[in-house]
């Protein structure tokens, strides 16, 4: 066990080992145990009762919508038994929780002492309850109330020499009707500087789909899953992290449909499913999913996606009759000059970047050159790398040469992870707004908006390093743990005159704090809210376009507890006093339908929201892409030229992705286990190719530090355990938050500016210490 200074405050997990137990990886998703592991999460966080309530609502419609990721209802009839996964009821048992964290808990534990504890341990600790004042040179929060609270945020507010020095971050949990009030408020204050989550994961997939479709939304339905005919899966792992999108990888099994899957870790949940509601899946071990697994190299992804293209126009040269023309005639450009540029590349130089070999690359290429109902879904194995936005336009390309986008089983699929991140954007969370937006927001509320672009994910953090910035206030998230680069960002945080979040539960981003720092407890999803005209839905939009509501039904931890709304409506109140406003910020509060009135005025899409919002299920997003329509500035889906780009890697480097393990969601930690593949009570390991590990000298099970040393500095993660598994040569996994440090702050994708948490270049250390072999159970 490593020495810890007691009063020193740690912006990085603790590197204490919690004793691993290893087994093989599972073969199959879900299943018995997945039952078991709900059941253990729900009823051991909350009274029986409680926990049956809850999950009888979750997912239904009119019920509480899953506060874990984006995946879509169906739009029909849902499971009377179980519409939710095992994550799902992870969640909910994490968020109804009846533990609490109350003013005295704070007295007990200093910041310093709580920084020392995992980030499990904090989230374990149970529901915030009411808030919380951390003042200049304290030790122990305080507790403080609320109208004290907000006068404090608009002291610190009111005094910047301009508004552009506070930063309002945006995590993706956020409703509809609060992230439509946050960003009125920021832009009433007078700033764009809105940074959010999805500048960390679905960025890249933004910019490439709106640069070549018109629309950076995926632009498939739910249904369309089992009208395909191929399914290629890239860069994502559904089975942790998606786990509902099984039952329609199952189906659409069960319809025909072929699925590719491209990772470079062989994931149960592509391998196999095992429904646990469908007695036959029990009795006879559930559904093969995958008919080719491609087990690529970390970032090969271009390299591949540019050897199927060039193999589909080589069947077409010499059969015909494999690409869409009269789609490609009617609704593309720049066709003749991908024709061209992919004529330059080799294939058996693309096989090698990629580290698949061409038979396997053809087999895979046969599958789309036979077919042309075909979606592609992919997640953030894709969206982390430097060269992330040309990767997707290539998957753009793909489907743009079979005509496989605006028809009935077919299309873009990005899998987005919190559950309304695609919905905090369509209510104008973004650092760069479009000018059309911003001409609405000062037609319908008669103020001048700022119009100069503001600081994303990346950029916040660097202008509060440079001391650009001294007020950062976080509706929902965890930024320390999400953000690149931890001890450069806990730096910049630690350089603001005030902090603040918005949270439900504790998390390291309230220990790592500016010079004073506030925790704003609020509800959650499946509380209860009351307001002045009784109680509130909210809304929220899942990752295909559809808008729906959302209901708490569980009374609420604390009274003390504020929704969203009425927190930013508090915040306005309290800030907007010397501006002259239109809005009645109370009076919104008082009745959501207010909120949604005006969301409707202002937005595309929204018409007639409060009684759409109603019915059952909701109602979807225009799509102009899914109609094969696209709003690009010539109305044309654009094909692309996208060079190709790799990383070299020295004899001692290696190149690292980070990863959830499956008692994960995003950076809230349910538990110590990654049962999928096979690890249990412990989280501080490297996976690692057998080969790689002898070749550097190493046992397995033994102890390294890992370095990254971009731009000159050294960055140190300590004491992780290697691990041997099936991963390609030279590339290994981590999990995050806990190998965040490595990811440079300067490192992102061009054009979306995401971290390249998927692209990390490091090298290893052997740990000289007592018990530097671990010995694995």
């Amino acid at each position: 066990m490593k020495k810890v200074n007691k009063n020193s405050v740690n912006s990085q997990p603790p590197v204490d080992f919690t004793g691993i137990e290893i087994s093989k990886p599972a073969k199959a998703a879900a299943g018995i145990k997945a039952v078991y592991s709900s059941f253990k999460h729900v009823f051991g966080a909350m009274p029986v009762g409680r926990g049956l309530k809850a999950l009888a609502h979750l997912n239904q419609k009119g019920g509480i919508d899953c506060p874990s990721c984006a995946w879509p209802d169906p739009d029909g009839e849902r499971s009377s038994i179980a519409e939710y996964c095992e994550n799902g009821a992870k969640a909910i048992a994490e968020e109804a929780t009846t533990l609490k964290v109350t003013p005295v808990f704070f007295q007990k534990y200093s910041v310093a002492e709580l920084s020392q504890k995992s980030d499990y341990w904090l989230g374990q600790q149970g529901r915030l309850t009411y808030p919380m004042v951390l003042r200049p040179g304290h030790t122990h929060y305080e507790k403080m109330a609320w109208s004290e609270a907000f006068q404090l945020i608009a002291k610190h507010l009111n005094q910047l020499a301009s508004p552009d020095e506070a930063i309002f971050y945006t995590s993706g949990r956020t409703s509809n009707e609060a992230a439509f009030l946050y960003q009125l408020f920021v832009r009433m204050y007078g700033t764009n500087n809105l940074p959010d989550c999805s500048n960390m994961c679905h960025e890249s997939s933004g910019s490439a789909l709106g640069e070549t479709l018109g629309l950076g939304k995926g632009s498939v339905k739910l249904d369309d899953f089992e009208k395909a005919e191929v399914i290629m899966i890239l860069g994502q792992n559904p089975g942790t992290n998606h786990p509902r999108m099984l039952t329609a990888l199952e189906k659409a099994k069960r319809a025909g449909v072929k699925i590719i899957s491209v990772n470079p870790l062989i994931e149960s949940g592509l391998l196999k499913f095992n429904h646990p509601q469908q007695v036959k899946d029990l009795l006879l071990g559930g559904e093969k999913l995958t008919d080719l697994y491609l087990q690529i190299r970390i970032n090969g992804d271009l390299a591949l996606l540019k050897a199927f293209n060039k193999i589909i126009l080589e069947a077409e040269e010499k059969q015909g009759n494999v690409l869409d023309k009269v789609f490609i005639e009617e609704n593309t450009e720049g066709y003749e000059a991908l024709v061209e540029d992919l004529k330059k590349y080799d294939l058996s130089k693309l096989a090698n970047a990629c580290g698949i070999s061409v038979d396997d690359i053809r087999e895979a290429a046969q599958l789309l050159i036979n077919h042309d109902k075909i979606i592609v879904c992919w997640a953030m194995g894709l969206t982390q790398h430097k060269n992330s936005v040309p990767t997707i336009k290539e998957l753009v390309n793909m489907l743009l040469l079979k005509g496989s986008i605006g028809k009935e089983g077919a299309g873009t699929c990005p899998v987005r992870g919190h559950s309304n991140v695609q919905g905090d954007r369509t209510m104008g969370i973004y650092e760069k707004p479009k000018a059309s937006f911003l001409n609405k927001l000062q037609e319908v509320f008669q103020f001048s908006p700022p119009r100069k672009h503001g600081y994303d994910t990346v950029e916040a953090i660097k202008a509060m390093a440079e001391k650009k910035a001294s007020v950062f206030i976080a509706m929902g998230g965890n930024f320390l743990s999400a953000t690149p680069d931890t001890e450069f960002t806990a730096k910049a945080l630690q350089n603001c005159d005030l902090t603040v979040h918005v949270s439900t539960k504790l998390n390291r981003s309230h220990l790592i704090h500016g010079k004073a720092a506030l925790i704003l407890p609020c509800l959650g999803r499946t509380d209860i809210d009351h307001q002045a005209t009784g109680n509130q839905f909210v809304s929220v939009e899942n990752s295909m376009g559809v808008v729906h509501s959302s209901q708490g039904i569980l009374t609420p931890p604390d009274e003390t507890l504020l929704s969203e709304p009425a927190i930013v409506a508090g915040i306005a109140n309290a800030t907007l006093t010397n501006k002259v406003s239109t809005v009645n910020w109370d009076f919104l509060i008082s009745n959501y339908d207010h909120i949604r009135d005006l969301i409707e005025k202002t937005i595309e899409g929204f018409e007639s929201y409060n009684f759409r919002v109603r019915q059952e299920g909701g109602f979807y997003l225009p799509n102009a892409p899914r109609e094969k329509k696209f709003t690009t500035d010539s109305n044309k889906a654009k094909f692309s030229i996208n060079t190709l780009h790799s990383i070299q890697l020295k004899e001692d480097e290696y190149l690292m992705m980070t990863i959830r393990s499956h008692d994960q969601f995003n950076t809230t930690v349910y538990g110590l286990n990654d049962r999928y593949r096979g690890i249990y009570n412990e989280r501080r390991i490297i996976f690692m190719n057998e080969n790689d590990i002898k070749d550097a000298g190493l046992q397995i099970y033994q102890v390294v530090n890992l370095h990254n040393h971009s731009g000159g500095i050294t960055r140190k993660a300590e004491r992780f355990i290697v691990v041997p598994y099936s991963i390609p040569a030279r590339c290994v996994a981590t999990y995050f938050p806990e190998a965040n440090v490595l990811i440079p702050i300067d490192s992102y994708a061009d054009v979306s500016q995401t971290p390249t948490s998927k692209s990390v270049v490091i090298t290893l250390e052997p740990v000289i210490e007592s018990g530097s072999i671990v010995l694995a159970k």
